[in-house]
């Protein structure tokens, strides 16, 4: 059979034209380095001869793989986890994989039910799971391995990758001390979630440490709008200085400061956190740690294609977010 046959070459006819099994063309194929290398160039050449290219499908079939990772996250409206999905999308193409996206919307029980089902459809689980409880969590890791999460640590046995949140928050509160701040309120995200568990474990800390402080706290959220429904809430403390639980609330915080003639950093200074694009063009620019959401993406792939090639991945990976300066903090109000 000629290159440029109008009959597409197969796999049967390779086999048939190097003089080798279907199952030789198929680990030759498929990259298997257990081939001996003299017959593996007699399958190539056979192959180039005849025009054949292997399809995903087929080679899906052989490897009894899909080739494609599932992601969920808790909210894709969030520049943080676009961010991570970047990251790792990018990183898993160039390894020849896809990534199947799920978004949970902040609803833990579907962070579950998505999980498993998405497992059942793809090769393995990259699992955001934040809000979810420890043993909830605990319990459904076995039903989806192999699994990575992000921003979750449960034991040794799963790989993680996340930021250390707590360092961060608590550099942030010492930057304000700094300023002269002795009032402060940190705006809390969602009670159950585990990176708002380690920022106050933070702030328990740096209380203990400053006793001359004075640091209450709000149950507020994760979005623009949680931050701006609390601003008369933080008016009412007389607090000076401002601990967002991420730059959406510090955002929405700083908006609804400004409709009510409350100046930044002049009256109140405000920090965020995550460091999401938009934070560099608030008015004021908005001082928050960054979080490298990207590079995070890029590791849950390493510890997943790790795992998927038989290899040991790192048990757990933490980053430690840079706490970036910006105009709308400043000196404490006489």
């Amino acid at each position: 059979m000629a290159r440029g046959s109008a009959k597409q070459a197969k796999i049967t006819d390779v086999a048939r034209h190097a003089g080798v099994s279907l199952s030789t063309v198929s680990r030759v194929m498929n990259g298997n380095p257990s081939v001996d290398a003299a017959l593996a160039d007699r399958v190539r050449t056979a192959a180039a001869e005849l025009g054949y290219t292997a399809s995903p499908l087929a080679r899906s079939l052989v490897l009894g793989r899909t080739q494609t990772v599932a992601v969920v996250v808790p909210d894709l409206g969030n520049p943080t986890f676009q961010a991570v999905l970047r990251g790792l999308s990018r990183a898993a193409a160039a390894d020849g994989y896809h990534v199947l996206i799920a978004d949970s919307a902040e609803q833990v029980d579907e962070e579950r039910v998505l999980a498993i089902e998405t497992r059942r459809r793809t090769d393995g689980l990259i699992l955001c799971a934040p809000r979810m409880p420890g043993e909830d969590l605990a319990s459904l890791l076995p039903l989806v391995g192999p699994v990575v999460l992000v921003n979750r640590l449960l034991d040794d046995s799963v790989p993680a990758v996340g930021a250390d949140y707590g360092t961060a928050l608590r550099t942030l509160a010492e930057h304000l001390h700094d300023l002269g701040h002795r009032r402060l309120v940190y705006l809390a995200g969602v009670s159950r979630s585990a990176s708002n568990s380690a920022r106050l474990s933070a702030l328990a800390e740096f209380r203990a440490a400053h006793p001359d402080v004075e640091l209450s706290e709000l149950a507020s959220g994760v979005d623009f709008d949680s931050g701006a429904s609390v601003a008369d809430a933080v008016l009412a403390t007389r607090a000076t200085g401002v601990l967002a639980f991420n730059d959406l609330v510090a955002m929405g915080l700083m908006s609804a400061l400004a409709d009510r003639g409350v100046r930044v950093p002049a009256d109140i200074s405000v920090t965020g956190f995550d460091d999401i694009p938009f934070a560099r063009y608030t008015s004021p620019p908005l001082t928050t740690a960054s979080v490298p959401a990207a590079e995070l993406g890029a590791l849950a792939w390493q510890a997943m294609n790790a795992t998927l090639s038989g290899q040991d991945a790192a048990a757990s990976v933490r980053l430690t977010p840079e706490v970036v300066l910006r105009s709308s903090t400043g000196p404490a109000p006489d």
